[in-house]
């Protein structure tokens, strides 16, 4: 478990760096640039630095060992920062949105962009997408999901960098609603995103089930446990990167509650081995008089 959040940890702190070199090169390319876009953009890195710094502050609160207010764990410290990122992202959506839409109606305002944001938008582009590859790697690996929530974060901001590419290269060629407009699209990009993670985050505190393929898994372990003849019923609940799970097995009438309570024990090692994001399982054991695939009478 230490090392689960060790990797997080160390792709978390080399995010927050980089988005600190790039909200400042970006602030400075938009304001010297005159690009609204482009600051737009560094809004959009800045809150990657807020949102990371939370991440962090998760993993530290989900790493703390059970206690006597939380038996279960921390686990769960996850998912509460992937729902608060998920709010920061559509607060930074409405605000780029908002002043885009701004800018469309003051165009007279609106000044030509210098090539210096059109060089920045670029580099933003392959760093972001370079974040957002190293840290959904490591997301999927540790299936933590407010790591997936700041890999997204990463996404989002490479796609707005686009936006801003094409807004600021049209605002050169003499197209001046292509800047403010390309800043509506970031708002946009922002928004889906942040609405995705935030319905995702919302389940998993609410309890939601594990996959349907997972559960297929479980299923198929239980039946290949030596001694299980039916699998009676299954409930899941997430719990952060990790899931809890409820079962009912049913075994031969005539066996002692010594030989129950093996079967019962290979089926939770069988389980846990074979999927490793399973912190907790408890197993409750029957008798079957007569058992087939779809119907059990204890």
């Amino acid at each position: 478990m230490d090392n689960r959040f060790d990797e997080a940890n160390k792709v978390t702190l080399l995010s927050i760096l980089w988005n600190v070199i790039l909200t400042i090169i970006k602030l400075l390319a938009g304001i010297l640039g005159r690009s609204s876009s482009m600051i737009a953009d560094a809004m959009h890195s800045a809150s990657d630095i807020i949102s990371s710094i939370g991440v962090l502050i998760g993993n530290k609160i989900a790493k703390t060992p059970n206690d006597k207010d939380h038996n279960y764990g921390h686990e769960k410290a996850e998912t509460l920062v992937s729902f608060l990122l998920s709010l920061l992202l559509i607060f930074v959506s409405l605000k780029i949105g908002y002043d885009g839409v701004k800018s469309l109606f003051h165009l007279d305002q609106v000044k030509i962009p210098t090539i210096l944001p059109l060089v920045v938008s670029v580099i933003s582009i392959v760093i972001k997408e370079y974040q957002y590859r190293i840290t959904i790697k490591v997301a999927n690996k540790i299936n933590s999901p407010s790591l997936k929530a700041d890999a997204w974060h990463h996404r989002s901001d490479a796609l707005s960098s686009i936006a801003a590419f094409i807004g600021i290269g049209g605002s050169m060629l003499g197209f001046k609603a292509l800047d403010p407009l390309a800043a509506i699209v970031v708002a946009l990009f922002v928004a889906k995103v942040g609405f995705d993670i935030l319905k995702d985050s919302a389940n998993e505190l609410m309890d939601s089930s594990i996959s349907e393929d997972e559960e297929s898994k479980i299923i198929e372990i239980a039946k290949n446990t030596a001694g299980v003849i039916h699998l009676d019923e299954l409930k899941s609940r997430k719990h952060g990167a990790m899931a809890y799970l409820d079962l009912t097995i049913c075994v031969n009438k005539n066996l002692t509650v010594f030989e129950g309570h093996e079967i019962a024990s290979n089926l939770e090692k069988c389980l846990i081995e074979s999927m490793r994001f399973i912190k907790g399982i408890t197993i409750h054991v029957e008798p079957c008089i007569n058992c087939t695939d779809n119907i059990c009478l204890k």
